[in-house]
Parts: structure tokens; sequence; C-alpha cells
């Protein structure tokens, strides 16, 4: 007997207007549905989060949620039909279902475009300001600064080169916190961007610093470069001061790295350490709530989205206005197709035009990349009953409640100067519309969610909020607020009046979920390639590299002293080293496998005197892109590590509700024909959480280590090498003759090497001449593809990224990178060892510690000195200084089509 329902048990209608209804739970086909006296019955199984017909809708006719259209009928759909499109079946098809599923859509993603009518145009009043006030705890800045709610000393990296210096520095200073409670923490702000000449994001980067630093949360702030990149100190101090930023109201210094790593960080952490007892001495007071900016932020959404969780913020910053406070709606692509709710009130006629040409002009910039602003919703979105960005839209857009006006639609990262509700340009991508948001001077962001995203930022507190009750019980620990109580019965008014007093706790130094957690991300909206669509056909359809070997010269005589190294028998290869990885499917889940990886090297898994490495590899790719070649070049990459001959054990961890999830992988795994079964799969969300996923991790190396089999050791000759080799900066003739020699050598024995394409190898003659057959050579791999046959190859690389670079050429199976540095000593791999060596006596001084070889004396002997330090590295009888210094990192590329959505 088919189960029966009445309506309001099971489903959920958002407006009266609407022709279909939310299913609050799975619903099995033939399930019977009491709806207004009419009984339907569903078809299919419906998925929770997913929509089912209430009324007939004729072929042609728009499907309606919030009473605004998301769709266009394909066919006649009657009362009780499943309602799916294609982009729907298609990420639904990833995923290991226990169902049928209809064979086609039966709607299409139309819907009439926007257009402001302008001849009606009436401005929307203001809401009443309430004539009484409310109060928080605050730390009281200067007037162009406004209120922080927390106290940080800030490490803020200036481009990606001196990222992995603001980490590792902070990482050095936790230790004085506990002598100084008034500080709320010292933080890194590490990102991505400033690391590539002529970038299409400078003013925004620009922008974006300058924000960071004059932020209200900042007590004292440490601004880091090299003074050699393509931003610098001297660049972001000109734009504070020539934009008038309040610079001289925080406490601050300028610092650029000269000389070795560690005198660096000592010479940084003695700043701060100086600075420590200013800040612990700032106070908080008693402010007014109109001292409040409010970031309003969601990820992982699901079909209860726009029904509890975004209502409840639109409550809450609707109240936080009509005290005077702002409040900060972001993410433009996800306001696609709710234009006329979004416009429904709005301040003038001149805020109306802005904000639909910060639209207009988002939609060009993913077009110039092959991609559609429409794309949005990320599997995890349509698999929780978002089916596009029109749903999407509709459901984000209610952060802004219907009372309340647009006031301003700003750039990415303006300042808020006046009270009021604000919309910024930016990405859908969470983490680049929030650092945005807190360059615009944020100093609190609401993050709502329906799978649990568990995002957070550095310097201001996240307050999430979760869209259902089971969701809520599934991650208690690191939620804030359980915003599915209103659909559980509670009114909206109750609701809101319990966020907005927790709202001012957590404003007034209580710990936040995401505090409490101790893990942070930042990324600022990324560089983009194409400044229009004229190189897009050819970019689209380039040919891909074969995967064959490179020819080249064999004129090198065999080595009179034939070097031998031991190496260990992994199952059916051999190598240098077997560790365990914690592969992140995408950026939320980065932070959570480094605190796992953490916990499991201080547990020391694996035998006494030869415990198991374990390495994350945290990034910032896997959601809010775009599709197509770029998320293949990634899928690639990613699948590169998954099969490297260094990894012995590997885990891959989830967030849940990303693009790239675990259910994705495992399909780009079976398309390259790479077997699954040895991995491990783990879900922050699915499982529980971070404290129940870190058990189930634990658990599964625990196994993984019980089941191995003793290794034993092999010794090899230079055909057992698989080296990459790459340059930072100008090539001398005596290092490419002798790099030349190295390159025959080892692939004249059975070896591999590998050289990036930017290599400035690949265009000195000494090293071009003495190892190609030809002056025209194309790449054999492309970036991050695994070397499946020995040889000499070259990888494509779509960037000047040294860390893009480093990351893609590790994927492609070396064991061994050499680098040869001439500008300074740059980031290592997190698993990979890198030689680095340098040859100009300017640099060997500057840099003694931080180098592995100094090449001096006669040409003709470096390549034993090579040679002996590999050695010395494949036999783990030396590690690569700036690796173990912590000097490390690790970045995808986004080639030359990427862009954020």
């Amino acid at each position: 007997m088919n189960p029966s329902y009445h309506f309001d048990e099971v489903a959920r209608l958002p407006l009266p207007g609407d022709n279909v209804a939310i299913a609050t739970q799975q619903l099995a086909a033939g399930t019977i549905i009491d709806y207004q006296g009419q009984a339907l019955t569903l078809d299919y199984t419906v998925m929770e989060g997913h929509r089912f017909a209430v009324k007939a809708i004729a072929s042609g006719e728009a499907l309606l949620s919030w009473e605004l259209p998301f769709g266009v009928a394909l066919q006649s759909i009657q009362p009780g039909n499943y309602v799916i499109n294609k982009g729907v079946l298609d990420a639904l098809s990833l995923r290991s279902l226990e169902f049928t599923l209809p064979a086609a859509p039966n709607f299409d993603d139309q819907i009439p475009p926007y257009v402001l009518d302008e001849a009606n145009f009436h401005p929307a009043e203001a809401l009443p300001i309430y004539p009484e006030t409310r109060t928080f705890m605050g730390y009281r800045r200067n007037q162009a600064r406004g209120v922080g709610t927390r106290n940080m000393v800030v490490l803020l990296g200036t481009t990606s080169r001196t990222g992995s210096y603001v980490k590792r520095l902070a990482i050095r200073l936790q230790r004085q916190l506990k002598q100084y409670p008034g500080v709320d923490g010292i933080v890194p702000v590490a990102h991505t961007e400033g690391d590539v000449d002529d970038s299409n994001n400078l003013e925004l980067l620009l922008r974006t610093l300058a924000g960071f630093i004059v932020n209200p949360n900042v007590g004292a702030v440490l601004i880091v470069d090299h003074g050699t990149e393509p931003v610098t100190n001297r660049m972001l101090e000109a734009y504070l001061r020539k934009h008038e930023y309040p610079l001289d109201d925080v406490l601050h210094q300028f610092l650029s790295i000269r000389g070795g790593f560690q005198e660096s960080l000592t010479r940084g952490e003695a700043i701060v350490r100086e600075w420590l007892p200013t800040v612990n001495a700032m106070e908080r007071t008693p402010e007014c709530i109109s001292n409040l900016k409010i970031a309003l932020q969601c990820g992982g959404s699901d079909a209860f989205s726009g029904i509890s969780a975004n209502p409840l913020l639109g409550w809450i910053s609707r109240e936080l206005v009509r005290y005077g406070g702002s409040a900060n709606l972001a993410e433009t692509d996800e306001l696609i197709g709710a234009e006329s709710y979004v416009l429904h009130k709005v301040r003038d006629l001149e805020t109306a035009r802005k904000f639909l040409s910060l639209v207009q002009d988002f939609k060009e910039r993913a077009a110039w990349h092959g991609a559609n602003a429409e794309g949005n919703p990320s599997g995890g979105n349509k698999y929780r009953g978002l089916y596009n960005i029109y749903l999407k839209s509709i459901g984000a857009a209610r952060k802004k409640d219907p009372a309340t006006r647009l006031d301003y639609a700003i750039h990415y990262a303006d300042l808020m100067k006046e009270s009021g509700f604000y919309f910024m340009d930016s990405p859908g991508n969470d983490l680049e519309g929030i650092a945005g948001q807190v360059a615009s001077g944020c100093n609190l962001i609401f993050f709502t969610t329906g799978n649990g995203s568990i995002t957070n930022f550095p310097f201001v507190p996240t307050i999430k909020v979760v869209t259902t009750t089971r969701r809520f019980q599934l991650l208690a620990n690191d939620m804030d607020i359980n915003a599915g109580q209103y659909q559980d019965g509670m009114s909206m008014d109750e609701l809101g009046k319990q966020a907005f007093d927790l709202t001012l706790q957590i404003a007034s130094g209580q710990q936040s979920a995401g505090e409490k957690a101790g893990h942070a991300q930042v990324q600022i909206w990324r560089n983009w390639r194409q400044t229009d669509a004229s190189q897009l056909d050819t970019l689209l359809h380039k040919p891909l590299p074969t995967g064959e070997p490179i020819a080249i010269r064999t004129d090198v005589s065999a080595d009179p002293k034939p070097i031998r190294f031991t190496l260990t028998r992994q199952q059916d290869h051999l190598s240098s080293d077997g560790i365990g990885l914690i592969l992140p499917t995408s950026l939320c889940s980065g932070q959570v496998a480094n605190q796992i990886t953490q916990r499991l090297n201080n547990l020391g898994l694996g035998q006494p005197e030869h415990p198991l490495r374990i390495v994350a590899l945290p990034h910032t790719e896997g959601c809010g892109n775009n599709g197509g070649q770029p998320e293949e070049m990634y899928a690639r990459t990613m699948v590169g590590y998954i099969t490297h001959p260094l990894v012995k054990h590997c885990l891959l961890l989830e967030h849940g509700c990303e693009k790239t999830h675990n259910d994705y992988m495992r399909h780009k795994m079976e398309e390259l024909g790479v077997d699954h079964s040895r991995l491990g799969f783990a879900s922050i969300q699915l499982d529980g959480g971070i404290e129940k996923v870190t058990q189930k991790v634990e658990a599964w190396f625990v196994n993984q280590l019980s089941a191995t089999s003793p290794t034993t050791k092999e010794t090899v000759g230079l055909e057992g090498l698989r080296i990459g080799l790459l340059s930072d900066g100008s090539v001398t003739d005596a290092c490419g003759h002798q790099l030349a020699t190295l390159t025959k050598m080892i692939v004249g024995a059975g070896g591999t090497v590998v050289v990036p394409e930017n290599s400035g190898l690949l265009s000195t003659p000494a090293y071009r001449e003495d190892v190609l057959t030809s002056s025209d050579i194309l790449p054999s791999l492309s970036y991050g593809e695994h070397a499946r046959r020995d040889g000499f190859h070259v990888m494509e690389t779509p960037t000047e990224h040294w860390v893009e670079t480093v990351t893609g050429l590790a994927a492609t199976g070396v064991e061994l990178m050499i680098a040869l540095v001439n500008r300074q000593p740059m980031q290592t791999h997190p698993f990979v060892p890198m030689l680095q060596m340098a040859s100009e006596p300017t640099m060997q001084q500057a840099y003694a510690n931080d180098l592995d070889l100094s090449l001096t004396g006669d040409p003709a002997n470096w390549i034993d000195q090579m040679l002996n330090r590999c050695k010395e590295i494949i036999e783990h009888r030396y590690t690569p200084r700036l690796y173990q210094q912590g000097n490390v990192d690790f970045q995808f590329t986004r080639g030359l089509l990427g862009i954020s959505l």
C-alpha cells in the first residue's frame, strides 16, 4: 500500500501563487499527498528539497516558486509529477542513488529577461529608524574605521609569495597569546593573488588589502612582501594614501623579507611581540549597534535556504538597518533571476541602474571565458534541490527582507561609508565574496547554509545559520543557529529575536562555533585571464598534448662513476617514500584536512620507528568557479595526486556540497581508468561535522596500516629517477649546459625528466639546443597530467605563478624537483622534495641558510654535486631546508579560461 500524507506533513509551498511545492523529506514514487482536498500521486521518488507539481502546468507555461518564474515546462506537467531539469539529471547521474530517475527533463531553464521600467520608477522610502538603541561591547577605533567586534593582530601577505611566511609566523606567535588575554588572536591572512604581471584584478586586489588593513577588527597589522613581486608593499601603501584610507589609525608596519626565511621570521616575531602589550591594552566599551556592519552570505545552499535561513537574515538585517546599522548583500551571479525582487524597493534610479550594470558586467566577464554566469549552482546545490541559478537566486535574495530597500550598489571591496542596506558586486564563490565584504568594513559575518558549510574568516567572526533541524542536529558543534525551527513551527519574529540577541553576544566577544573550531580561510576574487572573447574559440579547441615523450639528443657518455639510489618497493612500483595523503575535494574542506592531518601526525600512526607521514593539500578550488576546461584540468591534477608514486594511502575529504564532491571524483577516476577501490572517502557534512569526520578518517588510516605488508628495499641507477626541473629568473649558460647534460643522462638511462613550459630553461639556448632535436616542440603533458611513459616531457603551464606551476609539476608524478633560483628561494611543495640551488654569488651569500646547494667552482663538477644531494634526499639523509622551515605552499591554476562564479 502506498504511503499517504497530508501536504503540510511532507511539503512546503513558499508562497500561495506557486505551482510547484518542495518536499521536506524524501517521498517514494506512488506516495499519495492530500493537497487542498485533491489527492496527488507522485510519479517518481522525490528527494528532500526537490519539487513536484501541485497544479497543472501546460507546455510552455512558467514554473513558479516564491511566485517568480524559474523555468518553462517542456511538456504538460500534472499535479504530482516530479519536476526536474537536465542540470539536475546530469548532477544526479554522478551520485549513487537507489531509485529510478525520470528518463528526460520536463522543464527548461528559461525566464523572461528583466527590464527596468525607468519611466514608471518610484524611489522607495527608507524604513523608519527606531528611536531607541541597543548596545554591544566593542573596540572603538577612530570615526573612519568604526567599532570592532574583535581585537586581532593580523599578519597579511601582500601576495601569494609571502603566504607561507605569515602562516609560519602565526604558528610561532601563538604561545604568546596566553600572556595577553585582551588580544583575540594572531592570525595569518594568506591568499593566492599578486604574483602575476598585468593581472586584471590588480585594482580590486589593492582595494581588498587596503580594506583588510583598516577593518575595525584589526588591532595591529604586519604587512609582508619580498619587494620584487608584481604587487608590493610600496604599491599598497601608495594606494592607501591616495585613497585616504585611515592607515595612521592602525598600528602597522610594512616588512619586506630580505635574506633567509628563518632570520625574516625572527624579525617579524620581534615586531609583533613589541606590539602585543599595546594591543592587549585596548578595551571593549559599550557601543551603539549602529556600528555593526554585517556581511550576508550563503554557501552549500539548499531548497530551504530561501524558506528559513535567508529570510531570517532578512529579518536581522532589516532590524539592524532600522537601528542605524548596515548590511551587505553579495554574490552577483546568485541574484540573476531575482532582479525584480531586489529592485522592488530601491533608494533611487541611479542605484537600480548600477545594480543592473554590475550584473551585466559579470555576465560579460563570464562569457569571455566560455562560461555562463547562470551556471553557478554546484552539484551539492542541485542534489539538495536548487535546480538552477534562478531558483538559487530567488532564495538567496531573501537575505533582503521585502520591506527593506536597496540603498547602495558598490564595487567589490568598496568601503561602506553610510548606514543602510548594500549590494556589493562579487562572485558567488563564498570565500571570495566574504573577502570583499570584510574589506568593505563588515565586522560580523552571517553565513546561511543548507548542507552545513563550515566556512570561517580569520579576523571577523562568522555566525553560521543552518536551514533545517535535521542538518543542524547532524552538525550541531559547527553551526550557531538552527533556522529549521521556523519550519518546525516557531514564528520568524521569535526566531529573529533569539538570533539578534546571539548576534549582540558574539559581537561582544562570545566565540562563534567557527571560532571555537579554530580554523579559517581567505580567498580574494581571483584574477581572470581574458578581457574579451577574441581568443575564446582558439582556446576552447586547442589540441591536448599526446602524453608521448619528446625525442632528445643522446650525445652524452655514460657516467664513469655510476650513482645508485636505494628505493622502497610500494606494491606495484618503486618509490623514495610512502606517505598518507588527505586530499580535500574543494576549498571548503581544506583547512579541516589540515587539522585532521596535524592530529594524526601527532598520534604517530604506524610503526614507532617509522610513523606514517600524513600530508594534506588544502587549496582554493573545486567550487565557485566555472566548469569545462578549468574543471577538467582540476580533476586531472587531482587524479595525478591520487596516483602519485609517493602516495601509499590516500583519502578524499569532501565538504559535501561542492561541485567536485567524492562521487564526482569517483566518476572522473572511472573515466580515466583509475581504480578507486583502495581509496578512503569521508564527508564533513554527511559524516556529522568536524569531530565525527576526524574520527572516521583516523579509523580509516589505522585500518589501512594494519593491513599493510612489510616493505623491501631495492637499488637502482639513474633509470629510477623521476625528476622535475624548473627555474625562477634567468639561467646562465653554465647552468644551462650542466642541466642539459643531467637531463640527457637521466633520460638516456631510462628515467624521466619533466620541465614546465614556462621555465627559463626552455628559452635558454645552452639548454634548449643541447637537449632538443627540434626548435619547434609542443608540450607532451597537460598541466597536472600523470606522466605514464618515461622519458623527457614538457608540461603545459597556463600560468606564471610559481606555486601553481609547482603544483602541476608535482602531479605529473615526479618524485624530486630541482629548482634553479635567481631572485630568492621559493615556496616548496608539501610532499615532493624540492632541491633549491643557485649559481650567483650574491644569491648564495644572501640565502646561505635557505639554499640546498650552491653551485661554485668548476661547472664540470656540478652534476655530481646535484646527484649526490638528490641521493641524500631520496634516501632521507637530508631534508630540503625551506621545507624544514615551513616555507611550503600549494595551489591549482585555473588556466586561461578559469573564472570565479
